[in-house]
C-alpha cells in the first residue's frame, strides 16, 4: 500500500482510482466491509481511502474528542498487512480544509486529485465544510463529474450497527469479547518498552513496560493478552495490566505486559498487544504481597482464557 501525505503529492500514477472517504478509526468490520467493496469495483483503477489527521473532531474540540481506536501509524500498519487498499491519501485536517466547500471538496480530492470513477461511502456520510455535504449532494457532483456514487450496506454485529463509538463503548465497558467482534480482530496497542521502577521483577513477576502515545479506549484493569516484538511473526501469551498502579503510588497511566511464556529481552523494542478479554477493574491493594497474591491468581485465570 503507497501512503500519500497531501494533495500536492497526488500524481498521474494515483489515477484514476475508486476512493473511500473517512476517519476509518479502529478498521472494523464496517470499514472492512466498504473497503472490500472497493477492490471489487477497482478494476484497472486504484482503491484509494481517503483520512484526515487529525481527526476533525480533535481539530474543532480538543479536549473534549474521544480517545482513538488506533493511532495513524497503527491504521497504516494495519491496511498494509492486510491489503485492504492500493493507497491511503492522508489529508492535514486544518483551518483550511474545514472551510473548503462541499463543492471544492469533490472538484479537487475526487475530481482534480483522483479521478474517481466510484466513491463509496456509509449511511452518515458527510462532507465539506460545516458538514454541508450529504450523499444526495455527492451523487448530483458525481452525475455531473462522471463518477458513482454507492452508499454500503449497514454492518451489525450483535443485532447492532457496527461504528467506532459502539467498539469504544464496548472497551470503555471492559467488554473486550464484544469490541473484537466488532473489530473483526482483537483490540491493538503498540508501544516502545521503556525502563520502568522493575518492581515486577522484585516479586516474580518482571513486566514490559509501555508509556503509550495515544490515551487507549480501554478500561483501567487486568487483560489476557498476547503479544508480540514488531518485526517478528511469534505471538506469546500474556497477562497485561493497563492503569495509574494504585498500589505502587504510580504516576500517569502505564500498560504492562507479563509475558506468561520465558522472559524475553523487551526493553527499546516496539510491541504489539492484542486484547483478547477483560478479567477484572484495576484495584489497590495494602501491600506487595496482597499485590503478588492477586497476579498469581491473574496470570491463572488469563493461562485459562488462552488456552
Amino acid at each position: 500500500m503507497q501512503l500519500i501525505r497531501g494533495l500536492h503529492n497526488l500524481r498521474a500514477g494515483h489515477r484514476p482510482s475508486v476512493v473511500a472517504i473517512g476517519n476509518y478509526d479502529g478498521l472494523h468490520v464496517g470499514h472492512r466491509s466498504i473497503l472490500g467493496r472497493l477492490r471489487e469495483l477497482a478494476g484497472p483503477a486504484r482503491s484509494t481511502l481517503v483520512t484526515f489527521e487529525p481527526m476533525p473532531r480533535e481539530f474543532f474540540a480538543p479536549a473534549s474528542a474521544p480517545p482513538r481506536l488506533a493511532r495513524l501509524a497503527e491504521t497504516i500498519e494495519l491496511l498494509r498487512e492486510q491489503s485492504l487498499v492500493d493507497q491511503l491519501l492522508c489529508l492535514r485536517f486544518d483551518a483550511a480544509l474545514a472551510a473548503m466547500t462541499p463543492e471544492a471538496f469533490v472538484q479537487r480530492v475526487l475530481v482534480e486529485g483522483l479521478a474517481a470513477r466510484h466513491v463509496v461511502v456509509g449511511e452518515d456520510f458527510r462532507y465539506g465544510a460545516k458538514r454541508a455535504g450529504d450523499i444526495d449532494s455527492l451523487r448530483q457532483a458525481g452525475r455531473l463529474h462522471g463518477f458513482a456514487v454507492e452508499v454500503a450496506t449497514t454492518v451489525c454485529a450483535a443485532q447492532q450497527r457496527v461504528s467506532s463509538t459502539r467498539v469504544r463503548q464496548a472497551l470503555q465497558a471492559g467488554e473486550v469479547v464484544r469490541a473484537n467482534e466488532m473489530l473483526g480482530r482483537p483490540y491493538l496497542v503498540t508501544g516502545h518498552v521503556q525502563d520502568g521502577q522493575k518492581m515486577g521483577r522484585t516479586i516474580g513477576f518482571p513486566t514490559a513496560n509501555l508509556r503509550l502515545r495515544r490515551r487507549p479506549a480501554l478500561r483501567a484493569g487486568v487483560y489476557a493478552v498476547r503479544m508480540r516484538v514488531q518485526g517478528q511473526d511469534n505471538w506469546h501469551n500474556a497477562v497485561a495490566n493497563f492503569g495509574t498502579r494504585p498500589t505502587v503510588s504510580g504516576q500517569g497511566q502505564l500498560l504492562e505486559v507479563h509475558c506468561l511464556e520465558g522472559q524475553p529481552e523487551l526493553y527499546g523494542r516496539r510491541l504489539w498487544v492484542e486484547f483478547l478479554d477483560f478479567l477484572r477493574p484495576e484495584q489497590r491493594f495494602e501491600g506487595l504481597d496482597a499485590l503478588k497474591s492477586q497476579i498469581e491468581r491473574d496470570v491463572a485465570t488469563a493461562r485459562r482464557c488462552l488456552e
